[in-house]
């Protein structure tokens, strides 16, 4: 039960945050839509042969494959344990050297800055 109230609280809070970014992505399409087709008329040449204006389908953003996109990225964006202005989340690391997991602020050394730098093992 409390579970269930947790989900519902988290959709209640999220939900104003999807509908921009879905009223967005409809506002978008709906630009892209209207430039192709006056492009095409302004290229079309009154003919009879020339069939009509079609705008594919298959290049669109607004459809339920990017709303589940956009929903899943609010909802990690709003879930994340690091938030700007606030504490570092301490999480576990591995140190390699040592083969031994610390927490992270556990390896800085007085007030120095530490820095993260994840590679590239490519």
């Amino acid at each position: 039960m409390a579970r269930a109230l947790k989900h519902a609280a988290l959709c209640l809070m999220l939900l104003p945050r999807f509908l921009l970014a879905a009223v967005m992505l409809w506002l978008l399409d709906f630009l892209c839509i209207r430039k192709k087709v006056l492009l095409k008329m302004g290229e079309r040449q009154d003919s009879p042969d020339d069939p009509p204006v079609c705008v594919s389908d298959s290049n669109k953003m607004f459809t339920l494959e990017s709303l589940r996109a956009v929903w899943y990225g609010q909802k990690l964006d709003f879930l994340k344990s690091a938030h700007l202005g606030r504490a570092a989340p301490n999480t576990e690391v591995m140190l390699v050297q040592d083969r031994r997991q610390v927490r992270i602020l556990d390896c800085m050394k007085g007030k120095r800055p530490l820095i993260l730098n994840f590679g590239s093992c490519s």
